[in-house]
């Protein structure tokens, strides 16, 4: 309790059954979170809006960016983001943000630090693939990699992924198996204490994140 995360190394299967959320929390969160981002549309589509026209004047290629991601359950979705980087060559690996930064642009950068570049995700959980607060989804190849290498690592699709969570606020970017363990630990915890007064934190959290750069790659 006092770190906020789950000490994976004493986990067990018997105990898994403890992290299940409750039910009826969960559909109040669909809820609360779909009426949250309407009401901020007048703010935000706005902000959408101009952002890309901003990506499409400073680089060729599309605003948008789409991938596939492994949602709840295991179920592969497609995520939206604004593109900041430039475009990707066709068959090029997959590799985290850090391996990245040579591909940022100008405008990249300045959505990356203050999360504009994660707004078009509010329309993914209008869909359903996402909730506003939890584990942050990986790509297919990555999470393959990691359920051999971490223990547990699965049970994070236990729930909805999110645009922002605990481990997103409490740790900050994780781009190897040592951080991404870390990670999972903080995302078991939130899953195990699910609750309104936790995803109201996690949300005064993330403000503080978009106000200091916290975590942006």
């Amino acid at each position: 309790m006092l770190e906020g995360k789950v000490q994976t190394e004493h986990l067990s299967e018997n105990a898994i059954g403890t992290l299940l959320p409750n039910p009826l929390y969960m559909t109040f969160k669909r809820v609360w979170e779909s009426l949250v981002i309407i009401a901020s549309f007048p703010i935000t589509l706005p902000i959408m809006a101009i952002t890309a026209i901003l990506i499409k004047l400073e680089n060729p290629g599309p605003a948008m960016f789409i991938q596939e991601r492994v949602g709840q359950g295991g179920k592969v979705f497609r995520i939206y983001k604004f593109r900041s980087m430039t475009i990707k060559e066709a068959g090029a690996e997959d590799k985290f943000a850090t391996q990245e930064q040579a591909r940022v642009t100008k405008v990249g950068k300045v959505i990356r630090k203050v999360r504009i570049d994660e707004l078009p995700q509010f329309f993914n959980v209008l869909k359903g693939d996402m909730s506003l607060i939890g584990p942050r989804p990986e790509q297919d190849s990555f999470v393959k990699q990691f359920e051999k290498e971490i223990p547990f690592y699965g049970y994070r699709h236990m729930v909805k992924p999110g645009i922002t969570g605990w481990a997103q606020v409490v740790q900050g970017y994780a781009d190897d198996t040592e951080s991404t363990t870390e990670k999972v630990a903080y995302d078991l915890y939130y899953i195990k204490h699910l609750s309104f007064w936790l995803d109201i934190n996690i949300v005064f959290k993330t403000i503080r994140t978009m106000l200091t750069g916290f975590g942006a790659k």
